[in-house]
């Protein structure tokens, strides 16, 4: 996929920049490296939630979790239409966690900084984890706002109405802005709305994500692909407005 020595790869056909006034940013395993040790952290909690609510043991509650998830979309999703459980007090259990693995990113927060526009988080999380984890990042600061799973009517991306709702709450006009996700599958619905797409993989193989959510794939509805988001965007992105 990326030529050697190379973290960046473009499509022929790929939309650019240079016309994006709105920048929005996925958080979870976008924002922050896999060895920041985040999601495996969160996937844990959500299998201790699993385990409780059913009164399993750890492997046949992660096996009942992955189920969920390749089901509905999200464990939430599967946990409040199989066992009607109240989102927040999932949410609260599933992201309460240890931060002081997350560095300051100070790179990434310069690229995010000089951007022209708006820049927003879209998330599948909760706001308060957006911003406890953008605030260890040190970038915190050069978002306007968090649109979160509970602002999405608990409804997770890559529903369509997810991002309509999105793009409404926030007057963003999606032929002039641009999204940066982790999952291939998330970028369909934007891109066929006119966004511009970034995916944004590990550099190396993350043992504690499935193999489809770390795909380097080529696929229409993907502009680019990164493994470097900082280097992506102080490469390839902001000298379109040099």
């Amino acid at each position: 996929m990326f030529l050697p020595g190379e973290s960046h790869f473009t499509t022929a056909q790929s939309r650019g920049f240079r016309h994006v006034d709105t920048w929005v940013f996925d958080l979870d395993n976008t924002l922050y490296p896999s060895d920041a040790r985040v999601w495996p952290q969160v996937d844990e909690r959500i299998t201790l939630y699993v385990m409780r609510l059913y009164g399993l043991d750890g492997l046949s509650a992660r096996a009942l979790q992955k189920y969920f998830y390749h089901r509905y979309g999200t464990t939430l999703k599967a946990l409040m239409v199989e066992s009607a459980i109240d989102p927040h007090d999932f949410l609260d259990f599933a992201h309460d966690i240890d931060h002081s693995t997350i560095r300051l990113d100070a790179a990434l927060g310069d690229a995010i900084e000089a951007l022209p526009g708006r820049k927003l988080i879209l998330t599948n999380g909760s706001r308060r984890h957006a911003e406890n984890v953008a605030a260890k990042l040190g970038i915190l600061d050069h978002f306007e706002d968090v649109f979160d799973i509970a602002d999405a009517d608990f409804i997770p991306k890559p529903e369509r109405s997810t991002y309509e709702r999105f793009l409404e709450r926030h007057g963003v006009e999606p032929r002039r802005a641009a999204l940066f996700e982790d999952i291939a599958r998330n970028l369909v619905v934007p891109h066929d709305i006119g966004m511009s797409t970034v995916l944004v993989v590990p550099p190396t193989i993350d043992p504690f994500r499935e193999a489809f959510e770390q795909e380097a794939v080529r696929e229409p509805h993907i502009d680019h692909i990164t493994s470097d988001l900082a280097g992506f965007l102080a490469q390839r992105v902001l000298p379109e407005f040099a």
